[in-house]
């Protein structure tokens, strides 16, 4: 039997820990993330067979590379069945470029394919262990309901989710703030940023350990595995050759859907390059051209209200995989090797005239609906493909990520369309539903008050 993969953390300085103490955990006790210490390959044939299996396959075979000797495989099969019960269509624009939407699981968010295994794995350790947990988590948007969806009404998880008070819309918060039991709401007076450095202060504080706090966005590696599997499931629907190289455009906020693709393709899957799109904080488009890393902040205020990141967590990720040693604040102690970077990622910053003028345009032009966070993905495409005709070509295949479902933005659609996106399911009787939140300014002291007296 397979030795189980250990985790190691980005700062270098904890432990290797196994895939179940990564995932309950969340960061590391030095501050970092949890990477594998080595990365699964998927072979060709594996890869080829994949185009005649449904998803819930598909993922079994990837994520199961990740977990051997941690969990009992008829278990994890299960799981993922449970997870992923709804479709991930892939929707052909012109000539070979295509749009994959990630948006149609109970939150219409992509979120939901990382945290409905998440929640569930946690469930099954902690069942197992006879544990509770607190989640602890900040979100720019999507996040937060899919986060509050896949754990509502766990009897052994509670989940507190923050929230900057004025950048995300009425709809995001309310998949949030309609839920109530274990699930609890809070707005802070601040960015995301603000909301995300509360929480790392919480994990690492010693007076909160009686907590037992873990965390469920994207610096939880529980989060970034599932998200490799789209990777593979689109390739695998679409490609045409055996051989063939797939361009995939990612609208880029914390960085954890990148992760997952950039992860994917170190296992074996035939990428030709990463096109990652950002709003106006463009932090990241800068580092990769420089090779120096400045922050965003305060982080701007785009429509695409899910990427307002002026650090993201996962570029400490990326960094680590490219050969080098970033800290949480963004310390770059050992460059990463650039020239193979630059190689494989290429990527651009699109901001809000543009974002919108790209909702017009490809609604106008080829009647594809976009919400702001896939439209920057799609610019990015369009922009990629405008600039190296000889690699974005006619006959290349290139996918771009749907993140969310347009009719989460109504406001932006109905100005720029002049129609409302039909809802869907997860969406109706939102609007007549009880909210229920608390507010906290930005301080820590007053937060941690409240976990104190909360839980």
């Amino acid at each position: 039997m397979e030795k189980p993969i250990l985790f190691y953390s980005t700062n270098l300085m904890a432990p290797p820990v196994s895939f179940n103490k990564a995932l309950l955990k969340g960061l590391a006790p030095d501050k970092g993330l949890y990477m594998p210490e080595y990365i699964p390959r998927v072979e060709k044939e594996e890869i080829h067979a994949f185009s005649d299996m449904e998803y819930p396959e598909i993922a079994f075979r990837i994520i199961k590379k990740f977990l051997t000797g941690v969990i009992p495989e008829e278990d994890l099969e299960r799981l993922i069945r449970d997870a992923y019960d709804y479709p991930v269509p892939l929707e052909h624009v012109y000539e070979r470029k295509y749009v994959m939407r990630l948006d149609q699981g109970p939150t219409a968010s992509f979120k939901d394919f990382a945290a409905r295994m998440m929640g569930r794995l946690m469930q099954y350790y902690l069942k197992q262990d006879k544990r509770n947990l607190l989640i602890l988590t900040a979100t720019s948007g999507d996040t937060g309901s899919a986060i509050a969806n896949a754990f509502y009404g766990l009897d052994n998880i509670n989940v507190a989710i923050l929230f900057p008070e004025t950048e995300v819309t009425d709809r995001q918060r309310k998949q949030m703030t309609t839920l109530g039991k274990n699930v609890r709401i809070i707005s802070i007076d601040g960015k995301f940023d603000d909301c995300q450095a509360l929480v790392k202060e919480a994990f690492t504080d010693p007076d909160l350990e009686q907590l037992k706090l873990s965390s469920a966005n994207s610096i939880n590696i529980g989060r970034i595995i599932p998200q490799i599997v789209y990777y593979f499931y689109a390739y695998a629907k679409l490609r045409k050759a055996k051989h063939e190289e797939v361009i995939f455009s990612v609208p880029s906020g914390n960085f954890g859907d990148m992760m997952g693709g950039i992860l994917g393709m170190k296992m074996g899957l035939p990428v030709k390059r990463f096109v990652i799109a950002t709003n106006e904080n463009d932090e990241f488009p800068k580092y990769l051209q420089s090779g120096n890393y400045d922050k965003t902040i305060p982080s701007f205020n785009c429509i695409s209200s899910a990427m307002n990141v002026g650090h993201p967590s996962n570029l400490a990720r990326l960094v680590a995989l490219y050969g080098g040693m970033m800290d949480e604040s963004g310390k770059i102690f050992k460059a990463a090797d650039m020239e193979i970077m630059q190689k494989e990622i290429w990527s651009t910053s699109i901001d809000d005239e543009k974002t919108r003028e790209t909702i017009q345009n490809a609604w106008k032009e080829h009647q594809l609906l976009l919400e702001p966070h896939g439209s920057v993905g799609w610019a990015g495409l369009m922009k990629y493909c405008n600039e190296f005709p000889d690699e974005g070509g006619p006959g290349q295949l290139c996918i771009s990520l749907e993140t969310a479902h347009p009719a989460k933005f109504p406001q932006e659609i109905q100005k720029l369309l002049e129609f409302d996106p039909a809802l869907p399911p997860s969406l109706e009787g939102l609007e007549d539903k009880l909210e229920s939140f608390e507010h906290l300014d930005n301080d820590y002291e007053d937060f941690k008050h409240y976990l104190v007296q909360t839980y």
